[in-house]
């Protein structure tokens, strides 16, 4: 049902995860003469000067004693890529420095320290929880839920605090009072710490009888590498049960590691697709040495997939559109939701003094070179993503019209709601440190 989409003017990059490589001993080490202030304020700009994706933009002088800290100048070089035309600001909002430590905890064990919620934007002072992560301490203390409005933390209105500081900063504060308006529009409040939360990032699949026709749903959270064993599982149940249908809602699922980007892809195109190109990786004329192109590859549960519905939203980014882009030109692939964030470009991870540097390196796209989807992969059925409503349920307006579509081949009229107000964000939650990012490699 989709149509192919066709290059913008300005080339830019596809981002699907995190990077090509995950770090390693890349730079200075923690502890040396290697490691002070002004030295890793010039291992980031020479790094950014030899693999950024955009390092002709850069100023050819730099002074970096303008720069207090590296992730100040680093924030001073991205602000040189090119601009979104949607936007009207520079197009990488993605590069960041993080420590070493959160980073492998993150995208190898799904770990991250904070209160364990997602959340969003409905106008400009108003806050939901999208989802809260089981076994979190948002969760653990009972209360938080899917639809929530949060009134006020430590006793501050949102939107003061969004006039000064941010309500991402403030979620940086432990522990922190909420005031939380409950769907019932009950006002309680309640104080959480930050712990460890661990994000399942299958939290549910399904097959769904379809008047006699097996379909497959599955939520997709995240792509991290504990993803990678339960494809096969649940790839294993679709297959017992004959589907040739699959849906995936990523309606959150903000990217991560390329290589999990690739395996969902082997799982759901390769028994169709082997040895075919699924997607090709891109870096700049520096780093043409690092290109690199992923095939498909038949495993033991690839399913037979004719058709594949993906539930989207404002949020769904990097290697959740990689797979979308890069199953388009094998199979009949359908958005359902809203058009996605639009991240076609990956970082790369360079280590150095205990922190690593997550620069946008490359760029990615599929069998027929098409990419450089900045203003996002446009949606074939909208539907609104309704916080009332439980994801997946079979109320859920996004599954109803997916299921509807797969029945009758024409998209059903969208539920009249009120669409966010800030839908080109990408969702948050409420980690340490740069945002619900993701990286579009190894990452």
């Amino acid at each position: 049902m989709r149509k192919f989409l066709y290059l913008l003017a300005a080339m830019t990059l596809t981002l699907s995860g995190c990077s090509s490589s995950s770090g390693g001993d890349g730079g200075p080490q923690a502890g040396t003469a290697a490691c002070t202030n002004d030295a890793q304020k010039q291992f980031v700009l020479d790094a950014m000067r030899d693999v950024y994706f955009w390092y002709t933009a850069l100023p050819a002088n730099v002074d970096l004693s303008q720069f207090a800290t590296p992730e100040e100048l680093l924030t001073a070089l991205i602000s040189f890529s090119p601009i979104n035309p949607l936007t009207d600001e520079p197009i990488d909002r993605f590069s960041f420095i993080n420590s070493a430590e959160a980073d492998a905890q993150f995208f190898g064990e799904g770990k991250f320290e904070g209160f364990g919620f997602s959340f969003r934007f409905e106008a400009a002072d108003d806050v939901r929880f999208t989802r809260v992560f089981s076994g979190s301490p948002a969760d653990l203390v009972g209360g938080f839920a899917r639809g929530q409005r949060i009134i006020a933390l430590d006793r501050r209105s949102i939107a003061d605090i969004q006039a000064n500081e941010g309500v991402g900063v403030v979620f940086g504060q432990s522990p922190l009072e909420f005031t939380i308006r409950g769907l019932d529009n009950i006002e309680f409040t309640v104080t959480v710490s930050h712990d460890i939360v661990t994000i399942d990032p299958l939290p549910q699949w399904r097959i769904i009888d379809m008047g006699g026709t097996p379909v497959g749903y599955v939520e997709f959270a995240t792509f991290i590498s504990t993803a990678d064993p339960v494809f096969s599982i649940l790839f294993a149940d679709f297959n017992a049960a004959g589907v040739s249908a699959v849906i995936i809602d990523m309606r959150y699922n903000g990217g991560g590691l390329v290589s999990t980007a690739e395996l969902l892809g082997d799982y759901l195109g390769g028994f169709n697709s082997n040895n075919l190109i699924f997607s090709k990786t891109l870096f700049n004329d520096k780093n043409t040495g690092s290109n690199r192109t992923a095939f498909f590859q038949r495993l033991v549960n690839s399913t037979n997939l004719s058709r594949l519905v993906v539930i989207a939203t404002s949020g769904t980014a990097s290697a959740s559109e990689i797979v979308i882009n890069s199953m388009e030109p094998y199979a009949e692939v359908t958005i359902v939701g809203d058009t996605t964030f639009g991240k076609p470009v990956g970082q790369v991870g360079i280590q150095f003094c205990e922190k690593i540097l997550r620069a946008t390196a490359f760029e990615t796209v599929n069998v027929l070179d098409q990419g450089d989807y900045f203003d996002g992969l446009p949606v074939d059925c909208p539907a609104v993503d309704d916080l009332t409503e439980v994801v997946g349920a079979d109320t859920d307006p996004n599954l109803v019209t997916a299921l509807a579509f797969l029945a009758t081949g024409a998209c059903p009229a969208a539920a009249g709601v009120l669409k966010p107000t800030f839908d080109r964000d990408l969702p948050q939650i409420d980690l340490h440190g740069p945002p619900w990012r993701e990286f579009a490699g190894a990452f």
